[in-house]
């Protein structure tokens, strides 16, 4: 578990990420992040736009018999 102070930069709220969550991450300055709602909580992902067209793709293929006979 990593813990991080939050502060406040003008008229923003900033969460510091230390360097070992940004290695784990795989972002660097300038990337977009996600905040993934969770039970309990967010997680916090590296956004990818490519992560839901392949995940909606598998729910597709996984279902495609139900969504033929829906249309």
């Amino acid at each position: 578990m990593i813990t991080v102070k939050i502060y406040k930069d003008g008229d923003s709220l900033v969460v510091p990420l230390p360097p070992e969550a940004i290695a784990r991450l795989r972002v660097g300055e300038g990337d977009t992040l996600m905040l993934v709602e969770s039970e309990g909580g967010y997680r916090v992902r590296r956004y990818d736009p490519d992560e839901k067209m392949t995940k909606a793709e598998e729910i597709m293929g996984r279902y495609r018999n139900t969504l033929k006979g829906l249309s």
